[in-house]
């Protein structure tokens, strides 16, 4: 089986930050609620302590009993981590004049163990705590400091417990932290002694397997977005039961221009049994004169259902609904805080399994994004798939403001294939994370020829991301936009103006609606 290192989540906005670098050592490691620690088999290697937003000193601190968790197996305490090993086992802890946040170097670090031995002299970390360590429990002893903080780093003094245990006040996760990854390497590899065997193609292998085990010689079936996660999804299905995986691919009537087509093409090259659903004619007819935001969102999410189960309902011998669903909705559903307060509608398909009785198999739900494409790129899954832009499960809808006609779709989309396809052609469509076109319900004076006209604007909208949880604006160069625009403006009838979206996500967000 697997080895994993397990992390405790606190409830940092750094957690998954962890989990994907110890990923990126070929290990595999998941996250879990600190309050929800499984039993400790024997795949589990090691266990990380993550940091929080809480103080170890306020009263609603985020506490365990870690005497579970010490000496059971190698620990590593980061940030509020460390600082709840401190105080668990007799060391002090204070509430900080000023919160430490920022760049440090850390100093006198010890050299004759496995966790700092080459570690740089006056190495970079980032702090970012409201707590500081003021005195370690007699059991341990210093590792490294820094010019502001007396306890950077400490251990478990040799036979205080069963296994070794670390603590650090900094975040290796982080970038600022320039030898971060060396840290948790050593960690990972040299204290909790993992292998580094966990690759895209150890991962296809143990999937397929699984999967082969799991569905044995019942059909599945699946949508289809022409995203990542469905299509690497279906194609682990398809490499596991063959034939027995049925895909729908639905036009809902808000995809890009000649997309329903293309990547109806780009799947029977993949080999994949995909049904292409037309029902255009039933989102636009449900659409009409909605302009609010959220309920297009549910209008579009019924519909989908709607159509999936009428087409479902002529298949038979169904028993499994296969999900694209990857690790953050996963983590997000059994987050230390419950699941966030609000989702948007559009990923919400819980009816569909409710509705069709089916079970669920989701072949990705323990990857981030980045390895997605990876296990996609090992699969064969072809590089226009992988390397598309994010798009939202609605399309369209959310980039037509207002209420949604046929005319509009044309509209949009006409203007969208230009810019897209501009990026393509400049060589600049894998330089940005996401690039869209927004339709505004505004008209605007312009003038063509010798004529006054009053056509809507488009805005373009382009950012670069790593997750979509922040974002800066794309600088793309001004001859391309240049071009762009006259291009938009010569050809698609009625758009007059074209404008360039310069916000930053926060406090913009990256769709408009």
């Amino acid at each position: 089986m697997t080895e994993k290192i397990l992390i405790l989540d606190f409830g940092s906005q750094y957690t998954q930050l962890i989990a994907r670098r110890v990923r990126e050592l070929n290990t595999y490691c998941e996250i879990v609620p600190y309050n929800k620690l499984p039993a400790l088999d024997d795949t589990v290697k090691g266990i990380i302590l993550s940091g929080s937003p809480f103080s170890v000193k306020e009263e609603n601190a985020l506490k365990l009993d870690l005497d579970a968790v010490v000496g059971q197996r190698p620990v590593l305490g980061i940030c509020y981590g460390a600082q709840l090993i401190a105080d668990y086992y007799g060391g002090e802890v204070q509430r900080s004049e000023k919160r430490e946040y920022g760049k440090a170097s850390l100093s006198r670090i010890e050299q004759n163990g496995a966790f700092l031995n080459d570690i740089s002299p006056g190495s970079q970390v980032w702090m970012s705590h409201g707590d500081t360590i003021v005195r370690i429990p007699e059991k341990f002893e210093l590792l490294a400091s820094t010019d502001s903080v007396e306890v950077a780093a400490f251990r478990a003094r040799t036979g205080a417990f069963a296994n070794p245990v670390y603590c650090i006040q900094f975040h290796p996760e982080v970038t600022h932290t320039l030898e971060g990854k060396k840290i948790l390497k050593n960690f990972v590899k040299n204290i909790a002694g993992c292998h580094a065997e966990w690759t895209p193609a150890h991962f296809i292998q143990e999937t397929i397997a699984g999967l082969k085990e799991k569905i044995g010689g019942e059909k599945v079936l699946m949508g289809l977005s022409g995203g990542v996660d469905s299509t690497v999804a279906a194609e682990l299905l398809h490499q596991a039961i063959g034939d027995q995986l049925i895909c729908f691919f639905v036009d809902n009537g808000l995809l890009r221009k000649n997309e329903f087509q293309e990547v109806l093409d780009s799947y029977q090259h993949m080999g994949l049994n995909v049904v292409g659903i037309d029902a255009k004619s039933r989102f636009y007819t449900d659409l009409a004169g909605e302009s609010d935001p959220e309920k297009k969102r549910k209008i579009i999410g019924k519909a989908f259902i709607d159509v999936f189960e009428e087409e479902a309902h002529k298949m038979t011998g169904i028993s499994w609904l296969g999900q694209g669903t990857i690790y953050p909705d996963v983590i997000e559903s059994v987050s230390v805080h419950g699941p966030s307060v609000t989702i948007k509608s559009h990923h919400n398909v819980g009816g569909l399994p409710d509705i069709l009785k089916l079970k669920i198999v989701e072949p990705l739900r323990m990857l981030f994004k980045d390895e997605v494409r990876n296990v996609g790129k090992e699969l064969g899954v072809p590089a226009e798939i992988l390397g598309r832009h994010p798009f939202p499960g609605p399309g369209l809808g959310v980039r037509i403001l207002g209420d949604i006609t046929p005319e509009k779709v044309r509209i949009l989309q006409e203007a969208d294939a230009i810019f897209i396809n501009g990026l393509k052609k400049y060589n600049l469509y894998h330089e940005v994370w996401q690039a869209a076109t927004i339709l505004l319900p505004i008209q605007s004076v312009g003038v063509m020829g010798d004529e006054r006209t009053y056509e809507q604007p488009v805005v373009l909208r382009a950012v670069n991301s790593t997750d979509g949880m922040t974002a800066e604006w794309s600088k793309l160069p001004h001859d391309f936009l240049a071009a762009v625009s006259s291009e938009i403006v010569n050809n698609v009838k009625g758009v007059n103006r074209v404008v360039y979206d310069i916000s930053t996500k926060p406090p913009a967000t990256i769709e408009w609606e």
